[in-house]
């Protein structure tokens, strides 16, 4: 250790030298991220949080001794937000090969190594002062925040939000001020989660179904319900699923696509306010929902009215009306959302949201990413204070597995008796059978949406804001 003795204050040094550490920072920057790129890839994992911890937590004289002297570049400098983004790109370039290998034990482990009480240990040195209280922020901050949802997976005493943290996700890996190796192990971890929950959502239906008593049943063929809604999951399924053929919502944006394909703005406008609110069961809903949306789109790219609609404003005016419909500042709740929620219109809300998304794939992340925003707000109230809001996440993540991944949900009738007129009236005749699809409806990746960013020339507030 060296303790309370480090290199010199850069309070007593020359200002020269002082300006020559801030020109030197990008270089010790990339010599870290090197050092931990060769040692991640060739060490073992316990090995590496050794020397994790010796850099950037103990400052210990070990192997990293020949990378310490950068880290002082950045301390000695006093660039303390220069800093908090080695130190977070540090993380990340340690998670994103550990989660190739699944080593999801040393993930949680480095994230372990902050609560090291030497953080907190009285010290002399000024150097040592700032860098511990430097690091006590990096805890306090949004930033660690983000790098635990890394590991609440693995936490059985989740908070409700964190069962959602496939959209949580969403904000660090469009953010492209992030490093890219949090983008990637963010983007990563987010399809593992949705993947998860497809998987078990579908293997939860065919086993709840199963004609055995659930006593008969084998263990490893029972399936847990992965949402929250209880039995009353598989009725929602039921309901959603049963609007198949001509009237399926993937048919209905089809339709709409090629009727829109070649008018103009201010008649795609119209139009779009009509297939929002076609076949909506709830007539009040229908008319808040038009009455509130009319207003907004008649003024929304007003300037753009008489000119051929084009995929540029069909994906500006998809991030829009998701806005309106969700949050419009991307912190609190919009005020249609909070209306439309408070008189129980969740499935329809849902419903809605989902055929923007079927005729603009690409506003699906701008869409995770307002989710994310809601699941942030509501996050600081009990799941019991806000079961409603809470049944509108489960509902999305629900009806956007059904849609829009590659598990094509059908009902079939064991009854021949059984009308098809019955089938939104008594579903008990109805089995769920899932398979998986040829062509999977997939979110677009971050190589896709830069492509149409340029192709669009929007600007990249546009695409991921």
């Amino acid at each position: 250790m060296f303790g309370d003795k480090l290199p010199t204050h850069p309070s007593l040094q020359p200002p020269g030298q002082l300006k020559q550490s801030r020109r030197n920072l990008p270089k010790a920057q990339e010599a870290i991220y090197e050092f931990l790129l060769e040692i991640v890839k060739n060490w073992p994992p316990e090995d590496v949080l050794k020397e994790f911890r010796h850099l950037f937590i103990h400052h210990s004289d070990t192997v990293s001794s020949n990378t310490l002297p950068y880290l002082y570049e950045i301390v000695f400098a006093n660039q303390e937000q220069e800093f908090q983004h080695t130190l977070k790109r540090s993380c990340y370039i340690l998670i994103n090969n550990w989660d190739i290998t699944r080593n999801r034990e040393s993930i949680q482990q480095l994230l372990q190594l902050f609560s090291d009480p030497i953080l907190y240990k009285h010290t002399i040195s000024p150097t040592l002062k700032r860098l511990r209280e430097w690091l006590r922020n990096f805890i306090a901050s949004p930033d660690f925040q983000e790098l635990k949802l890394f590991t609440a997976r693995y936490d059985d005493r989740l908070h409700w939000s964190q069962r959602y943290a496939s959209y949580l996700l969403v904000p660090q890996y469009i953010n492209l001020e992030n490093p890219m190796e949090q983008r990637q192990a963010a983007r990563n971890l987010s399809r593992k989660l949705k993947e998860k929950f497809k998987f078990d959502l579908a293997m939860y239906t065919a086993s709840s179904q199963a004609s055995l008593p659930p006593e008969v049943i084998p263990k490893d063929r029972k399936f847990d319900n992965p949402t929250s809604l209880g039995d009353d999951v598989l009725r929602l399924i039921k309901r959603i699923v049963a609007k198949r053929g001509f009237f399926s919502y993937p048919n209905i944006a089809h339709i709409f696509i090629n009727q829109t394909q070649n008018s103009s703005y201010r008649a795609f406008k119209q139009s779009l306010l009509e297939y929002l609110i076609f076949s909506v069961e709830k007539d009040e809903f229908a008319s808040i929902l038009k009455s509130q949306l009319a207003e907004k789109l008649e003024s929304l790219y007003a300037e753009h009215d008489d000119k051929p609609i084009n995929n540029a404003l069909i994906l500006r005016t998809a991030n829009r009306v998701l806005e309106y419909l969700t949050t419009e500042n991307h912190q609190e709740p919009s005020s249609l959302f909070v209306l439309l929620l408070s008189q129980g219109n969740s499935l329809t809300l849902v419903v809605v949201l989902l055929k923007i998304i079927l005729i603009c794939r690409y506003a699906r992340t701008h869409l995770e990413a307002r989710i994310a925003d809601l699941i942030r707000y509501y996050s600081s109230y009990s799941e019991e204070e806000c079961q409603w809001v809470v049944n509108f996440f489960e509902m999305f993540r629900i009806i956007t597995a059904i849609y829009t991944e590659n598990i094509e949900y059908n009902l079939v009738n064991m009854s021949e008796s059984c009308s098809r007129q019955q089938i939104e009236a008594d579903m008990t005749a109805y089995r769920i059978f899932s398979q998986l699809k040829h062509r999977r409806y997939s979110e677009p990746d971050m190589l896709e949406l830069k492509t149409v960013e340029a192709s669009f020339e929007l600007p990249s507030e546009e695409m991921t804001s």
